[in-house]
């Protein structure tokens, strides 16, 4: 919604919006700030900015149906609109890219994008996370706008609003299981395969499971190999570098200098994002939320010496009990002796979600598995038992998604390893 919003206001549009966490006395986040700066009217979520005079009401899918703003639209003749439309209404007729897929869309779409502006194609991108390149006073970094018909957009499979588009070009990163049983969300990456125009690049896996359905062309990566170094850690990071680049082929721009825009990209706001090193010890910030991400940041940062101590919180009541069992199994994979596994308690924003599943019955399920896992609550006090249990050649995972605090609590560890080390 954050990106939608810059990139209404970069078309010139008058933009004001409202936000749960606002009204809870969270107007202190930094995303909130940047749309102020970029002239974003921020107002109370109780119906007062949904007024007569508006172009369009946009909510998300994480708006309930009896939410104040949503209704006083409704009462006042407002027409309301779904994010996906409106951006859908806004790529009408351009030249479309769309980056969808389970795990990595995020990450590619930002790569993707910030190839395309360094080899000249002036590309407009609207993303749902950060490229460090791109991030200023007045913008988070999730949207460019440019100067050509070329449009770079994130589709999103979590609510099935990639539907609503039909790329002439697409790159489907993988299919797994998340939000939907993995014959749904097979079932959905099939239809929008349907959609697309001319080509999709395919992660693995990926072709097998969309072929026959759809008259585009399949174009799979031959392999991760050294003709695109990536400069971001992880086998799965490679891979996105190279669906990044094969697109990039695939539109006529050449290996050499593909490479050459590769050079400077910085990557994205918590997506693998190394916010510190103290007492030698990294800590890095991470999105991941399902058991794909999850595996694959942790074996990215995993070193050849050290343990590893990953910090978790569950982004819903919904995901942990669909993926109770895959989130055991994924912790249980990658965890070695010595790796420590924390969990905080899960994600509560508000709405209608009911807390069936908790993570200590994650943490249960865990040690079942022979992982050293443990409930550690919301206080103040667990930060400076953690740094007191670390050494040189650790390494602090900090992952979750939709809490804004997360990205606070990996700057908080490092913070409190600086200070151990000099008392």
């Amino acid at each position: 919604m954050s990106a939608l919003a810059q990139a209404l206001r970069g078309m010139g549009a008058r933009v004001s919006g409202s936000d749960r966490f606002l009204d809870q006395g969270r107007g202190d986040l930094d995303v909130l700030a940047v749309l102020r700066r970029a002239g974003v009217q921020l107002l109370p979520q109780d119906g007062s900015g949904a007024t007569a005079g508006l172009t369009g009401v946009v909510v998300s899918s994480a708006i309930e149906a009896d939410n104040p703003d949503l209704l006083a639209a409704q009462q006042r003749g407002v027409p309301v609109l779904h994010r996906a439309e409106l951006l859908a209404r806004l790529a009408a007729g351009r030249r479309l890219i769309a980056v969808t897929g389970t795990a990595g869309k995020t990450t590619v779409t930002g790569l993707l994008g910030y190839l395309l502006e360094g080899l000249g194609a002036n590309p407009t991108v609207i993303n749902g996370g950060n490229v460090l390149n791109w991030q200023r006073a007045n913008a988070t970094g999730s949207v460019r706008c440019g100067g050509t018909d070329l449009w770079v957009l994130e589709a999103d499979e979590s609510d099935q609003s990639l539907l609503r588009f039909a790329p002439d070009w697409a790159i489907i990163t993988n299919i797994s299981k998340d939000h939907f049983e993995l014959p749904e969300v097979v079932a959905l990456f099939r239809r929008f395969a349907a959609q697309v125009k001319t080509g999709i690049i395919c992660g693995p896996g990926v072709a097998e499971l969309i072929r026959g359905y759809t008259a585009a062309a399949l174009i799979e990566p031959a392999d991760v190999k050294a003709t695109y170094p990536s400069f971001l850690p992880g086998r799965h990071n490679a891979e996105n570098v190279l669906l990044a680049a094969t697109l990039c082929e695939q539109l006529g721009f050449a290996p050499v200098k593909i490479r050459a825009a590769l050079a400077g990209f910085q990557g994205l706001q918590r997506r693998l994002e190394k916010v510190g090193e103290a007492r030698g010890v990294l800590v890095y910030d991470d999105y991941a939320h399902n058991p794909v991400k999850i595996v694959a940041a942790w074996r990215a940062v995993a070193p050849a010496q050290g343990r590893v101590f990953g910090l978790w919180r569950p982004h819903g009541y919904g995901p942990l009990k669909l993926m109770l069992r895959e989130l055991a199994d994924a912790f249980a994979a990658v965890c070695r002796p010595g790796d420590r596994v924390f969990l905080l308690p899960v994600f509560y924003a508000g709405g209608t979600a009911s807390p069936t599943v908790t993570t200590a019955q994650l943490v249960d399920e865990l040690r079942t598995r022979g992982v050293s896992a443990e409930a550690i609550p919301d206080d103040d006090q667990w930060p400076e038992r953690l740094c007191a249990e670390l050494r040189p050649g650790d390494v602090v995972l900090c992952m979750g998604a939709r809490d804004p605090d997360l990205p606070k609590l990996a700057r908080r560890l490092t913070a409190g390893l600086q200070e151990s080390k000099s008392t």
